[in-house]
């Protein structure tokens, strides 16, 4: 089931980005009134916009309902008792306390 959502939102991932690419800036509309060739398209001129606008927004739909799926497989899983902070990170170097340095001076003590 996890595998499933994985994909089905990094597809999502890729058709926003590439919708969100593909769509025109606010001046952009400008051009088609000076023959531009926007006009003569396939959903017309302003038929493209509304199209790539509503498709936008039902990937961004898809993308979120599959984020709030990945959450709730995970912290629905076995073994999980809190959020992402809460788990041990075993990578991290270990840092040696303030005052055990290899000069053997305490913590106060200046160094001379």
């Amino acid at each position: 089931m996890e595998t499933i959502v994985w994909a089905i939102h990094l597809l999502t991932a890729a058709v926003l980005i590439g919708l969100v690419l593909m769509q025109h800036g606010k001046g952009a509309d400008m051009g088609a009134a000076f023959g531009s060739g926007s006009a003569g398209s396939l959903f017309g001129s302003t038929g493209s916009a509304n199209f790539l606008s509503r498709s936008t927004a039902v990937a961004a739909t898809v993308f979120f309902i599959t984020s709030m799926t990945l959450t709730y497989l995970y912290t629905s899983s076995p073994g999980s008792q809190g959020g992402v902070m809460s788990k041990p990170n075993i990578a991290a170097p270990a840092v040696p306390a303030a005052g055990n340095d290899a000069g053997g001076s305490q913590s106060g003590e200046i160094p001379q």
